[in-house]
């Protein structure tokens, strides 16, 4: 495969009427089931509600974050994403390790790992006192369409969400990425259901992907008139830190770090998002419960 670097492109078209953001999550998906062990089921899983948070942070600005949550009830539990208006992206399932038959079509069965039974809870921090909090039923299960519904149900813009993992035999992670189209106020019918027919002509994001296609040339092929307005690099960058944990230790109170410390002598905690592990003896627990008192 050739090796091209993860990034997402922001564009209009039919004259500012159409909203689209296309994004390449290859690297960054990857880089997840290398650092979760995730397996292809699970990979697929995880690659694709990334892709739709990094594309989500694409309409923030500035500082804000947004977090996405999905608990479908499947073996698969909960799929955790967030991403900032920088392309800064990260996630995890709680069962890694989950892979099934694949589908009647062939292919890997997201529905069936991530479950149906559930919501998509999106969380924005926007910088106000209070974020904003957005919940949908799941109604498919394989993300795309799930992601669609939350678009026109919660925030009442009537979008196409189309999310796409394609793992190899060997576990790795061949292609991902995927594309969102927003219609804005102001479209006829006919423009409407011309959008409708191209999308559903379309070959699916892998598809064009494994082509060798870039993310502005995935929009084009929807929509031809597509302007990009901008491109923006996508990476995995996790928020942890040392100093972080030390925080989060304090924040557990002097009693239960007493506890810790009588019991175990020492501690480890695991980041959810990277997975990177932070040891901390004995004396470095008692300069933390100092602190704590």
């Amino acid at each position: 495969m050739q090796n091209k670097k993860d990034k997402l492109v922001r564009g209009t078209a039919l004259n500012g009427r159409v909203r689209t953001f296309a994004v390449r999550t290859t690297e960054l998906t990857a880089e997840l089931q290398r650092r979760h062990d995730t397996y292809p089921t699970a990979t697929a899983a995880l690659g694709r509600t990334v892709t739709a948070a990094a594309m989500m942070g694409a309409m923030l600005k500035g500082k804000e974050m947004i977090n996405i949550q999905i608990k479908g009830g499947g073996p698969i539990g909960q799929i955790v994403a967030e991403a900032n208006a920088e392309g800064e992206v990260r996630g995890y399932v709680q069962n890694p390790h989950v892979h099934l038959p694949s589908n009647s079509l062939g292919k890997l069965d997201v529905a069936g790992a991530v479950g149906t039974d559930g919501f998509i809870h999106v969380i924005k921090d926007l910088g106000l006192k209070e974020p904003y909090r957005g919940s949908v039923p799941i109604v498919s299960g394989e993300l795309g369409d799930d992601f669609t519904y939350y678009f026109a149900v919660s925030e009442q813009t009537n979008s196409a969400v189309g999310l796409g993992v394609l793992v190899e035999a060997d576990n790795s992670v061949k292609v991902a990425g995927g594309f969102i189209i927003q219609l804005l106020p102001g479209l006829t019918d006919e423009e409407i259901t011309e959008i409708e027919q191209n999308l559903s002509s379309t070959p699916s994001v892998t598809a064009l992907l494994d082509q060798g296609m870039e993310p502005e040339e995935m929009l084009r092929r929807i929509l031809p008139d597509t302007e990009v307005l901008d491109e923006t690099e996508i990476r995995f960058k996790c928020h942890c830190s040392r100093e972080k944990v030390e925080q989060t230790l304090v924040s557990l109170g002097a009693y239960e770090l007493e506890q810790i410390i009588e019991e175990d002598g020492q501690a480890e905690v695991v980041c959810h998002f990277c997975n990177e592990a932070y040891s901390f003896n004995k004396a470095e627990l008692q300069e933390i419960l100092n602190q704590a008192k």
